[in-house]
């Protein structure tokens, strides 16, 4: 059964972030491909993550979890034909654990839920088949079989990012040298920064021409290191969002130099005319006239969900552009952001591959659907600060996905007491 919350409070005060989910995941399959013992540090066990220590543990790979640390004494071993990885709902497992995955000739099963075996896999599977993999696609599950040759592969850049992360985490691991091309131009490149950055920080490098030509030599070896997982921009962004709309409300502990691609919410705010204040070792978002902008998401798809709750407040008509990929996350983002946003009195229009947001003062109320999706269930959160009367959210469980404290850090003050 769903679980529904009633909102009744805002955020305030000091806000200790969660560990970056994209560099948990990036970090733990550096250390599993590695040979020895690492520990990842400050690092939370949300269900996405959750999911890729489980399929490295399927992989043979040892993993203990203590507090926020996760040991790893990594190096593929032989394991048993029918090793079954869950991925659960985690895009990113998936994509990255497949190619590690077909390294062996053994069999294996990936299997997941929700909307995960719907999202867009076949141009990768191809591109996969004509360097020696064996895949086969079900709708609950995918059988594969490798092993992995040295080669080159082609796919869209378009598609998504995750692609190129999966192989290029397996492919050092190959004898010979190994290229991608891409069809068409790479969206998403931050996190393919954060791939690069994970693999050099455990001793493994590749070359690029532009993010279109990718050159990786085979035969390397990961190093065991420890290693901290800096905070999470896309979780921040929830908070700045709240800043912006009048809460006192502090995110601590980011990267200021951060390669995350999610950083960019601080410039986009900044845009908006909103203005952003560091202190020691904070970041915030001070409340102001937030005035309509367009926004290219191409690059930042997960940032469509803070910034529609904000822009529901601008002065005239902000339109969110190149966002089509948000059709394929565990909801339909581009029709679950206006749904959602709409029955609380917002006035959003949904295109094929855009939103135009007409701001207004102030929003009803009412109750909504997170429809399974962790960022459809904290976007709602924040636009319940600007809203007359209480908002109540089912599925707000769904928050676990990406961050197992949110209700914790955002349900500080009631709403009575806010200035």
């Amino acid at each position: 059964m769903d679980t529904v919350i009633t909102l009744d409070c805002v955020p305030s005060g000091v806000i200790a972030l969660p560990p970056s989910k994209s560099v948990s995941h990036r970090a733990l399959i550096c250390a599993g491909l590695a040979k020895g013992k690492s520990v990842i540090e400050q690092i939370t066990c949300s269900e996405d993550v959750e999911a890729t220590v489980r399929c490295l543990r399927a992989l043979g790979i040892a993993c203990e979890i203590a507090d926020n640390v996760i040991s790893v004494d990594g190096g593929l071993r032989d394991r048993a034909d029918g090793a079954v990885l869950d991925c659960g709902e985690s895009g990113s497992t998936l994509r990255f654990v497949l190619p590690i995955a077909l390294l062996s000739p053994n069999k294996t099963v990936l299997t997941g839920r929700g909307r995960l075996m719907q999202r867009p896999m076949e141009e990768f599977n191809e591109a996969l088949r004509k360097n020696g993999a064996i895949i086969d696609q079900f709708s609950d599950r995918m059988e594969v079989r490798g092993p992995l040759r040295a080669g080159t592969y082609r796919f869209s850049g378009s598609i998504s990012s995750q692609y190129v992360t999966g192989l290029l985490l397996a492919l050092p691991l190959l004898e010979g040298t190994s290229i991608i091309e891409l069809t068409s131009p790479l969206e998403s490149k931050g996190y393919v920064d954060l791939t690069i950055d994970a693999m050099r920080t455990f001793g493994v490098t590749l070359e690029h021409e532009q993010y279109r030509r990718f050159v990786v030599r085979g035969g390397q070896t990961y190093r065991p290191i420890n290693y901290r997982v800096e905070a999470d921009y896309s979780a921040a962004a929830f908070f700045l969002a709240a800043g912006a709309l009048g809460c006192d409300v502090s995110c601590e502990g980011l990267n200021p130099n951060s390669l995350q691609g999610d950083r960019a919410f601080l410039e986009i705010a900044k845009q908006c005319g909103i203005a952003i204040e560091t202190g020691d070792g904070t970041i915030k978002a001070l409340p102001g006239r937030i005035k309509a902008v367009t926004v290219d998401v191409s690059e930042i798809p997960d940032l469509v969900p803070p910034l529609a709750a904000m822009l529901c407040f601008c002065e005239g008509t902000s339109r969110i552009v190149n966002a089509a990929r948000l059709r394929m996350k565990e909801s339909d983002r581009l029709h679950t952001v206006t749904t959602e946003l709409n029955k609380l009195g917002a006035d959003i229009t949904e295109g094929n591959d855009e939103l135009t947001i007409n701001g207004v003062a102030e929003l009803n109320g009412g109750s909504v659907d997170a429809h399974n999706d962790h960022r459809i269930a904290m976007m709602a959160a924040v636009a319940s600060i600007r809203c007359k009367n209480t908002v109540q959210i089912s599925g707000a469980d769904s928050v676990k996905k990406s961050y197992p404290n949110f209700w914790k850090d955002f349900c500080k003050t009631e709403r009575s007491t806010q200035a």
